[in-house]
């Protein structure tokens, strides 16, 4: 597996009844059986030749009392208290939001949520909030160039989860040092992440910070009115950003 897969795996609880949506290969599903990791598998994908693979994967395995692979969108493949933990990596987050949102019942028996959405990371934990689970573990990996996100969530008791949420976003989290760190920059960097403050989450926001000053500079250039509305806003996430970098504790030299 890549190094990838092997910590999405690695984020699943033991003895778990495990769903991997969006299979693909189900190499993950696979893998986490074979290893007894898990009790069972369910692979799902929406389009056919992933399932294809899939299928022929887990024969090729011996699997195939153990893993189930089923095509369908999103959550659908399952049935509700079928599985107690979901992956969703490898998509958007817009499209992990648009799955969950549609999961319906079918959620309601799932505790663990294992995700890592390939942009829009601020909407998959802002849906986790809403949704009543907790981040406990987030995680930046680099792999072939690109710097991925990985997050694990819990399903709490509502207070619980309230309380919890609560503390993990706590806007003072980097006071003094910063006035006021806005909510919704938490939700892009990761509360987590920002406590590691690893050199990997230094480069991959340096590397944001840039982007963003690029956007604006050209958004100064144009003429449009609805672009030179939002370099104000723009600017402000900016500066935002590069105090939190300023303000954070000595980076680790751990890449991940």
């Amino acid at each position: 597996m890549s190094a990838r897969l092997a910590a999405l795996a690695e984020m699943v609880p033991d003895g778990a009844r495990f769903a991997d949506i969006g299979t693909d290969h189900a190499l993950l599903p696979v893998h986490l059986v074979t290893a007894g990791k898990v009790r069972c598998a369910v692979a799902g994908d929406v389009a056919d030749g992933p399932v294809r693979a899939a299928r022929r994967q887990v024969r090729e395995a011996g699997l195939e009392g153990l893993v189930s692979v089923r095509k369908g969108d999103g959550l659908s493949v399952l049935a509700p208290g079928e599985a107690d933990t979901v992956c969703l990596a490898g998509m958007g987050g817009t499209l992990i939001v648009r799955l969950l949102d549609a999961a319906g019942e079918v959620l309601q028996g799932v505790q663990t949520l294992v995700l890592s959405p390939q942009g829009a990371e601020d909407a998959v934990r802002s849906w986790l909030l809403k949704a009543g689970f907790v981040i406990d573990r987030e995680r930046l990996l680099e792999e072939d160039g690109i710097i991925y996100t990985l997050i694990r969530a819990v399903r709490m008791e509502a207070a619980e989860a309230e309380r919890r949420n609560r503390d993990l976003y706590d806007a003072s989290l980097l006071a003094p040092c910063v006035a006021a760190v806005p909510e919704e920059l938490l939700l892009e960097m990761g509360p987590l992440l920002v406590r590691e403050a690893s050199a990997l989450f230094r480069r991959k926001w340096e590397q944001e910070a840039a982007r963003r000053e690029r956007i604006i500079a050209q958004m100064k250039q144009s003429d449009s009115q609805e672009a030179r509305a939002k370099i104000g806003q723009w600017e402000a996430a900016v500066r935002h950003i590069r105090e939190v970098l300023q303000c954070l504790p000595e980076a680790s030299t751990s890449s991940s």
